[in-house]
């Protein structure tokens, strides 16, 4: 087998790569078909290996892949920290600056999302920028990348497959080295004979991620982009003079402080409030302090008042729509509601979204109802 010539390779001679996700995105099958793929169908030494820990579903999720030529062994087996290829499954993680810690200049980044990529650079800069004057007198570093974005939430919903093999056919139309008939045989060997009902959609998704995906940076008026825009950040890495005080833990357990909107699979919660009848229902059915009930009248009388939900604690699970008996909370796509005026914050635990970790638990992809739904539409899960 004649082996693909890497486009850009480091100080060790490897061409590598990042993804960067949550458990019940698919990242960690992602990478191991993206290691097997170099190794049976390039013609190249490969490694891969994924990060995450004994609660996979809804918690981050890293993988690694390493790129080399058959002639020397990879014999370097740490997390990859300056990726060449940095995939992000979920635009949500962008909230936690260390998502893009380490990309440079060759960086091409690939972004699950709506957004075109002036737009996705624009939104970046607008929340890593806020309110961190000091961070960018203090000399931490900057990062730059060429940004490349797909849609691939919407896409695995339209063909019934899954996002990671939307990423898969969008990271390998970026790489430019990898030719799409190998993806279609790498994904029937990995997934067609555990999930043959599945194969086509999946099969249509990674064409639909490789078709679709927006390689070219588009460049606003004033031609700023991820790839010429340096970007400030927090640094990532925690040293003596940077540890918070105590030292111990800077990833907080307890979910009061989680952002848990990355752990959503695209569908939030919904609330029509003139059909409310305030039974709280979903309130006692809510395993995360979501919904918002204050004093207030209704229907004449002084009662507990449904005020609207914290999307911060939201992770998507749906179980408040499956109670309600009046219909007054339905479920909705959460692309078409990009502005919620029914979005409350918690005023107990309210926060800077600064403070508040950037991934949670997500129980229901892993509930029974859910999975049935998902074989039903043919989706593989």
């Amino acid at each position: 087998m004649e082996s693909v010539k890497l486009p850009v390779q480091n100080q060790s001679g490897y061409y590598e790569i990042r993804l960067e996700s949550i458990g019940g995105l698919g990242a960690n099958l992602c990478g191991k078909m993206l290691g097997e793929l170099g190794l049976q169908y390039l013609g190249l030494n490969s490694t891969s290996f994924s990060s995450y820990g004994s609660e996979k579903t809804g918690t981050p999720v890293k993988a690694y892949i390493r790129y080399g030529s058959m002639e020397e062994e990879i014999r370097v087996h740490s997390p990859v920290t300056h990726p060449h290829l940095l995939g992000i499954f979920h635009e949500a993680l962008l909230t936690d600056e260390s998502i893009l810690a380490g990309c440079q200049n060759e960086t091409q980044i690939v972004l699950n999302t709506e957004h075109a990529p002036w737009e996705a650079a624009k939104l970046y800069r607008q929340m890593s920028n806020v309110g961190k004057e000091d961070m960018r007198s203090a000399g931490q570093s900057k990062i730059t990348g060429r940004l490349c974005c797909v849609p691939a939430q919407r896409i695995a919903m339209e063909t019934h497959s899954r996002i990671n093999v939307v990423m898969l056919g969008a990271m390998a139309r970026v790489m430019g080295f990898v030719p799409l008939d190998t993806l279609y045989d790498i994904c029937e060997k990995t997934l067609g004979k555990k999930y043959p009902e599945a194969l086509a959609a999946n099969l249509k998704g990674i064409q639909k991620g490789y078709e679709d995906v927006i390689v070219e940076p588009m460049r606003t008026p004033e031609s700023t982009t991820m790839a010429d825009a340096e970007i400030n950040q927090k640094s990532s890495e925690w040293g003596y003079a940077t540890a918070p005080i105590g030292g111990i833990n800077p990833r907080y357990g307890n979910s009061v402080i989680s952002d848990l909107s990355p752990s959503r699979q695209g569908y939030i919660p919904l609330f029509i409030q003139e059909r409310c009848i305030n039974c709280g229902l979903c309130d006692s059915t809510c395993p995360d302090m979501v919904f918002q009930f204050q004093k207030g009248e209704y229907k004449g009388k002084e009662m507990m008042v449904n005020k609207g939900l914290d999307y911060y604690h939201c992770k998507g699970c749906l179980r408040c729509v499956a109670v309600c008996p009046v219909q007054a909370l339905v479920a909705g796509l959460e692309a078409e509601h990009s502005r919620k005026e029914w979005f409350i914050p918690n005023q107990d635990l309210l926060r800077k979204p600064d403070y508040y970790e950037k991934t949670g638990p997500d129980g229901y992809v892993t509930s029974e109802s859910y999975l049935t739904e998902k074989r039903m539409e043919g989706g593989e899960v």
